[in-house]
């Protein structure tokens, strides 16, 4: 693909010159950038570990039931929802301070000065005893990931321009491997150096009230081929995205591929609490974890940055499919592993089974994570990197999002439990699990609905596989061109303004 321009009246078409999909990278001249991006998502990292370890604090204060905790993954949206704000981004910055950087420097203040405000008033957000202010905490977190999710836009964009294009397919590497690095900094000052009984227990000669740390405060040139764009045509520009075949078909794939593992990844770790294992045993494996996330990128991106990381992804799909059977027997055997006349007592074999399980998890989930953004970075037009590559994360962030609130939500609907002295109670309600306490009972599950979800998410998954192997397969075969847009620029007078038309390549 050429480009042509005219001056004048007549025409001026803007096209982007394609990278042939069997270029090989090479990261001579690159290492600078590939430490640049690396910062930048472990800073996002940090937001992103803070909010994953609220839900472990909710599940360990028994006022908080999963339907909060269905209200509380509300906070995940702003990534679903940056699609509406992103040709914003690209559309808007000052030329002399740089296109990401007019955005990237004041996201960082109003970040910075906004952890302030959650550090000052975290003891109404999360006090130690009473129910936690579920929708304040809600809304204070749901702006915490709106600004960064705009900074995820911002340095989405950025890395398609500031990497070779023979390199881009690194951007996953240094998305996956920064966030990792900053979830874990964000996830483990949050929970595990907060806690008390974490600190006595590891860190401390002494026994001491609280933890060792508290939550409280104490180049500017435009890129290479870049076409300057309004507003309006930003937003234009994503609704000829979205019309264009490729991206329709993948778009269904990302919106759905996740009701597959949505028992397992958000309502298994909650149960294995309701079970018994501690919070701060859970941030422990998953701290240990961290290491796992920040080499595993690396080791795969060398698989993922060729031309078929949809081969790869697929693969880890299906692996994971069938993962999900192991976690049904781990939270089905997990009771009676770790109790001992109802005296919880976990023996050390247990927390071997468990590391295995949750490692092997976390090795797939990277696994699909880095491939999948690897087929972003290769398929997304650098002219229009932030609106591109945002539409494509929205699409996966949504299909996480819906699939992860509709199980969490409806758990306790597949649920049904009597009472043990009174089997007209069915304690559904927290009055009502009182009430059998008080007279001395206990609620006793006669249908766990974990296990209708993990059988009905499952059956979901395979059959989604069956359909989606083969077109996802030809999908990453397609020519560059039919993943891009034309623009086409014409001065309609000589003192009007410069209207663009696309046409879909």
């Amino acid at each position: 693909m050429t480009t042509s321009k005219k001056h004048g009246n007549k025409l001026q078409k803007y096209v982007v010159t394609n990278v042939s999909i069997s270029d090989q990278p090479n990261l001579k001249g690159d290492w600078l950038n590939i430490f640049i991006l690396l910062l930048l998502y472990t800073i996002q990292g940090l937001q992103l570990g803070l909010t994953s370890a609220i839900p472990i604090f909710l599940q360990s204060n028994k006022n908080v039931s999963y339907q909060d905790q269905a209200v509380f993954s509300l906070v995940t949206w702003p990534y679903t929802l940056k699609l509406l704000w992103a040709p914003l981004v690209d559309a808007f910055y000052i030329k002399k301070i740089g296109r990401r950087k007019s955005w990237l420097i004041p996201v960082q203040f109003i970040m910075g000065s906004f952890f302030l405000y959650i550090a000052d008033d975290i003891k109404n957000l999360l006090p130690e005893t009473g129910k936690p202010n579920i929708e304040k905490l809600v809304f204070v977190f749901f702006i915490a990931t709106f600004l960064v999710s705009t900074q995820d836009i911002i340095v989405d964009g950025w890395a398609l321009t500031m990497l070779k294009k023979n390199n881009v397919g690194y951007a996953s590497m240094c998305n996956t491997t920064g966030l990792a690095i900053g979830s874990m900094i964000g996830s483990v000052w949050s929970t595990l150096l907060t806690s008390k009984d974490f600190c006595n227990k590891y860190l401390r000669t002494t026994p001491d009230t609280g933890g060792i740390v508290t939550m409280e405060q104490k180049d500017c040139s435009l890129e290479d081929d870049h076409i300057k764009l309004n507003t309006f045509q930003n937003y234009r520009l994503l609704w000829d995205i979205c019309k264009l075949p490729s991206i329709q078909i993948f778009a269904i794939a990302l919106l759905t591929v996740r009701v597959g593992f949505a028992a397992t990844d958000s309502v298994s770790p909650l149960k294995l609490i309701d079970a018994g294992v501690s919070k701060d045993d859970m941030m422990i494996i998953n701290t240990s974890m961290f290491l796992v996330k920040i080499i595993l990128p690396l080791i795969i991106a060398r698989y993922t940055s060729g031309p078929k990381p949809m081969s790869l992804y697929l693969k880890a799909t299906l692996i994971k499919l069938i993962w999900n059977l192991a976690f049904v027997m781990l939270i089905y055997y997990t009771p009676k592993l770790i109790k001992t006349d109802g005296v919880i007592n976990i023996p050390s074999y247990y927390y071997v089974i468990l590391v295995i399980i949750l490692l092997i998890q976390e090795i797939l989930n990277y696994t699909m994570f880095v491939a999948l953004l690897a087929f972003y970075s290769r398929i997304s037009d650098p002219r229009f990197g932030g609106t591109y590559m945002t539409l494509l994360n929205t699409l996966s962030n949504l299909g996480f999002a819906w699939s992860t609130f509709v199980v969490l939500g409806i758990v306790n609907l597949l649920t049904f439990k009597e009472c043990s002295f009174d089997s007209k109670n069915d304690c559904s309600t927290l009055d009502l699990q009182n009430k059998c306490t008080t007279d001395g009972g206990d609620c006793i599950v006669t249908v766990n609905g974990y296990y209708i979800e993990m059988v009905l998410c499952t059956i979901f998954g395979i059959l989604w596989y069956s359909i989606f192997k083969n077109i996802l397969k030809n999908l990453q075969t397609k020519c560059p061109s039919k993943w891009l847009v034309n623009y086409v620029k014409q001065p309609i007078t000589k003192n009007s303004k410069n209207v663009f038309t696309i046409t879909v390549t």
